[in-house]
């Protein structure tokens, strides 16, 4: 089994920064694609960062050039570096890694508020 647990979510004023990270534990192999998510209330799940397998990197419009996903394999750590955070970024934010054999594993989830 592989676990997923996120953490970095909080409060944080219009144009901070905030940098989530997911570790993983467990069978960690036959990795296709990491990504991480978001849920606002009311809203449905979406992308805002996928990492596939060879190294390329997917961004909505709405968060490119102030998101960023990055992996460190010998921490079994996806990071997602979130920079000018807007009040719409506010939302609960999911870890999601696409095993070959697994399928899909979530994390819990963690909240990240932009607010004033």
């Amino acid at each position: 089994q592989v676990r997923l647990v996120e953490s970095g979510g909080g409060l944080v004023q219009p144009g901070g920064s905030l940098r989530l990270s997911c570790v993983a534990s467990g069978s960690i192999y036959s990795i296709l694609a990491l990504g991480w998510y978001r849920q606002a209330p009311g809203k449905q799940r979406e992308l805002v960062a996928g990492l596939i397998s060879d190294g390329s990197t997917t961004y909505p419009d709405s968060v490119k050039g102030r998101f960023t996903i990055s992996r460190d394999n010998a921490q079994n750590t996806v990071y997602l570096q979130m920079n000018n955070l807007k009040p719409d970024d506010t939302a609960v934010y999911y870890c999601n890694i696409d095993f070959q054999t697994l399928g899909d594993v979530w994390g819990q989830g963690t909240q990240v508020t932009v607010s004033s």
